[in-house]
């Protein structure tokens, strides 16, 4: 404070006016000397003290703090040097700065004289790839036997199923010529990929699809042409999308129970309990669920150097066999409802649009500005951005049951299978005003839907069954829904400018002066500065899924006489082995380009196909009861006696405990698949 610095200077001038009275005092002998004379000259009068007198320097308070500055030059210390020589290099330095015309910011050792070349664009990582594979299986073996009845009934070999499928499978081939591609992650690979897919695609333009060998098609459609924002369903274009939920089977007995009421009204039933009998051997679900909004880099505009291939391709196809048999006695009812057939759809959607940027208006009417200035980030080699989705299905729920009433209600649950596959991915890039590419663009998109489902089913009589049943065999959904949605330029391709060759090269010099076309490019109006990622290399941005459902519900059911009460008229009985659902839904939402320009020096290579086909097998197989017998090649390896002889004895194999997948049936199937 100012009181501090006042009392500072009074005690340091203080002390110094003792220091000098003790001197004084200890002086033994003072200086001898004499004054003027009377006679001497007269001494001037001294001026006296005028209130006139002025300076120009300015009157501070004292501070006893130090205030260092550091000089115009700094001296560096190194080793010791033999100072002969640095006279001599200094004078060849100076001579080297005279003929360069390098300005130095300060003088000190020699060895801080520094000669550099012209100043270097300075040049920032860029992001990496970003590469996922997603693969979910679902395999599930529900093959129940049921005997509500006191009689003996034969076990029923249900190994036709899995063979049926089997031959579905390979019958949905001809529509699903892209079901055989391999996950990668190389250019290599991708580039391979999008070649297979021009070749099927030319040839389908040259000669047409093929078409199926076998079983009853209910359509069979392929177009190199899909239009845009048109939804074809079957092979036919319609205007409206289908609605899943006006289409879902009701799954009895299997559907999820709705919520308790919060009220207090009691729920206890005074009413005997009725006669009716409810069996569900149906009613299972398979849903895939697939869905990729993928961004890649976000940037206004683009500029490829090489070639740019695009490719939207969807296939889909569904096989189904619901040919059921079911007692006349059961028909005579009029109750029976197997008309309710069997509902299949191939919903194929291809979309287009413009990603439309914010704008504000601004009233004031003020010039344009355009960039001086830039901002680059450099990725050596090729980026890739591959979403690669394989969703697999196989369920069997072949029931066999003998079933009769019991004189109250009695429920039966033998299907009512749930299985779901669901991925979800979201991409989100980072954001740049220009992104150059000096190599080629790969951009795939492919969607792939299997539907199989088998579900022949047989609904049996005895004597002395009342014929008033309900009998449900059909009602079954399988459901294929795909869609394709590019964000991008909605004008052709434009030519690729000099000066984005120019840009290109500074960059590649390291020349830190942006090329001067980038301050015209009407694009980048009301920029300042431009952020640039410049992709040495190839890029390719590629998003494949693939998904497969496999349903075989092949049930037999006897239905047999009451034998607990004899006079048994008014049961109501209902038996439903269809009511299942095959759900396949995939979307892709990919991003080409967040503005209007994108500048091509290559070629361009656009292709998109769709095919859609559906088959309706009338499969007559009929099921045989399970042979307990063991096969000769078991029966050799267990003994090697001769068979005939009398000494020879029984094998017995106890299998009871083994749940491992590969002593089952599908294993086979899935493998053929997945393969």
């Amino acid at each position: 404070m100012h009181i501090e610095k006042i009392s500072e200077i009074i005690a340091h001038f203080i002390g110094l006016f003792e220091m000098t009275t003790d001197e004084m005092r200890l002086r033994t002998n003072y200086a001898e000397g004499a004054g003027p004379g009377a006679d001497g000259p007269a001494l001037p009068d001294q001026d006296a003290f005028t209130a006139a007198f002025s300076s120009d320097l300015q009157l501070k308070d004292y501070d006893p703090g130090i205030i260092y500055k550091s000089g115009s030059y700094d001296i560096e210390f190194g080793p010791a040097r033999h100072f002969g020589r640095v006279f001599e290099e200094s004078l060849e330095k100076l001579a080297a700065i005279a003929g360069k015309d390098i300005p130095l910011p300060h003088f000190g050792d020699p060895t801080d004289i520094v000669l550099t070349d012209e100043p270097e664009l300075t040049v920032f990582a860029g992001p990496g790839s970003a590469i996922s594979h997603v693969l979910q299986v679902n395999v599930l073996y529900d093959d129940d036997y049921l005997d509500m009845t006191d009689g003996v009934h034969p076990l029923r070999d249900t190994s036709f199923v899995i063979e049926r499928l089997a031959d579905f499978s390979t019958e949905a081939e001809i529509f699903t010529p892209f079901a055989s591609l391999h996950r990668t992650d190389t250019y290599d690979g991708a580039l391979k990929i999008a070649e297979d897919l021009e070749s099927y695609i030319q040839n389908s333009k040259d000669s047409g699809p093929a078409s199926p060998s076998s079983g009853d098609a209910t359509h069979d459609f392929s177009t190199t042409a899909p239009k845009n924002d048109t939804v074809y369903v079957n092979g036919e274009e319609t205007t409206d999308i289908p609605v899943l939920d006006d289409f879902l089977p009701d799954r009895g007995l299997a559907k999820l129970q709705e919520e308790p009421d919060d009220s207090s009204t009691s729920v206890e039933q005074t009413d005997p309990s009725g006669n009716s009998l409810d069996v569900t051997a149906g009613a299972n679900l398979l849903v895939n669920v697939a869905s990729v909004i993928n961004t890649g880099v976000i940037a206004s505009v683009t500029a490829v150097m090489g070639n740019y291939h695009q490719i939207d391709a969807i296939s889909q196809a569904f096989v189904y066999s619901d040919n059921d048999e079911i007692a006349s006695t059961l028909h005579s009812s009029g109750h029976s409802a197997d008309d309710a057939g069997t509902v299949a759809k191939n919903i194929a959607l291809f979309e287009h649009s413009t990603f439309e940027a914010s704008s504000h208006a601004d009233n004031d009417a003020v010039e344009p500005t355009f960039p001086n200035s830039w901002r680059v980030s450099v990725i050596d080699g090729d980026v890739s951005f591959v979403q690669w989705i394989e969703q697999y299905h196989f369920v069997t729920d072949n029931d066999t049951m003998t079933v009769t009433t019991s004189g109250s209600e009695a429920t039966v649950l033998t299907g009512g299978n749930t299985s779901i596959n669901f991925s979800s991915f979201f991409g989100m890039g980072m954001q740049y005003d220009l992104v150059i590419i000096g190599g080629n663009v790969l951009d795939i998109n492919s969607i792939t839907q299997i539907s199989l489902l088998y579900d022949n089913d047989w609904v049996r009589a005895e004597d002395g069954v009342d014929p008033g049943a309900d009998i449900q065999t059909g009602n079954n959904l399988l459901w294929n829904f795909a869609s394709i949605h590019n964000v991008g330029t909605d004008s052709p391709f434009a030519a690729m400018p000099d000066y984005m060759v120019a840009t290109q090269k500074a960059i590649e010099d390291r020349d830190p002066d942006m090329a001067e076309g980038l301050s015209f490019d009407m694009n980048f109006q009301g920029y300042a500065g431009l952020n640039v990622l410049y992709i040495t290399g190839n890029l390719y941005d590629m998003t494949i899924i693939k998904q497969v459902s496999i349903l075989g519900d092949s049930d037999d059911v006897t239905l047999a006489a009451s034998t607990i009460l004899e006079n048994n008229p008014d049961a109501t009985v209902t038996i439903d082995t269809g009511s299942n659902a095959v759900v396949n839904i995939a979307e892709i939402v990919d991003y080409d380009s967040f503005g209007q320009t994108t500048y091509l020096a290559g070629q361009l290579y656009s292709d998109a196909i769709l095919i859609q086909g559906g088959l309706v097998e009338h499969d007559t197989t009929q099921p045989q009861p399970a042979d307990d017998r063991l096969a000769n090649e078991v029966i050799a390896f267990l003994d090697n006696d001769d068979p005939a002889g009398g000494n020879c004895a029984d094998g017995v194999i106890n299998a009871g405990n083994d749940f491992s997948w590969s002593s089952t049936h599908p294993a086979d199937v899935m493998q053929a698949m997945v393969a």
